[in-house]
């Protein structure tokens, strides 16, 4: 892994364990052993280095919707209820939730690249879902955008919540969407 890498890394864990405001390049410095001007070489603000964190996070969607591609509805949804099942896995939070609950004080390029994430992992799920239905794999009332909607906000408050009641909870929403959308 390059310096740069390690720094988005490190980032990406500080953001997900303390929250976007809570850390500083000095963190990541000791944390990997280089000097803060070595981060400001790659990084010049902290701005820079959200966005590049965002980033990581979208090639990392776009490869697992290029790996996913050509199989069914069905694998592609429990492929992204995977990556919360990671998440929760690693006692970790979704990265859209940590940086929302900071967004009225990031910086307008965090928040337009958060956007932009949010907007992939929606549309990628409702084009998952609107398949779905068209094949009979899935079966839902509401349209599948506000499907996804309800999926996702599920996922990423049950990997939060989950944390205070009981691990059982999780699995059980998770199992609970798969068979909701299974057809009457």
């Amino acid at each position: 892994m390059t310096t740069k890498e390690n720094i988005i890394d490190k980032a990406d864990q500080l953001i997900r364990d303390k929250g976007y405001n809570a850390f500083s390049f000095k963190d990541i410095s000791n944390d990997i052993g280089i000097k803060t001007a070595s981060i400001h070489y790659h990084f010049p603000t902290k701005s820079d280095l959200g966005v590049a964190t965002i980033k990581e996070h979208i090639a990392r969607y776009e490869t697992l919707k290029e790996k996913v591609a050509n199989e069914s509805p069905l694998i592609q949804l429990e492929s992204f209820l995977a990556i919360h099942t990671k998440i929760k896995h690693d006692n970790k939070v979704c990265i859209v939730g940590s940086l929302a609950t900071d967004l009225n004080t990031l910086d307008q390029s965090i928040k337009e690249e958060l956007k932009i994430f949010a907007k992939l992992v929606i549309d990628w799920l409702t084009e998952v879902l609107t398949e779905g239905k068209e094949q009979k794999i899935f079966d839902f009332q509401t349209s599948a955008r506000t499907k996804a909607l309800m999926i996702i906000t599920n996922m990423v408050a049950i990997v939060q919540l989950s944390r205070l009641t009981n691990d059982d909870d999780f699995e059980l929403v998770k199992e609970t969407i798969l068979t909701e959308l299974r057809p009457k």
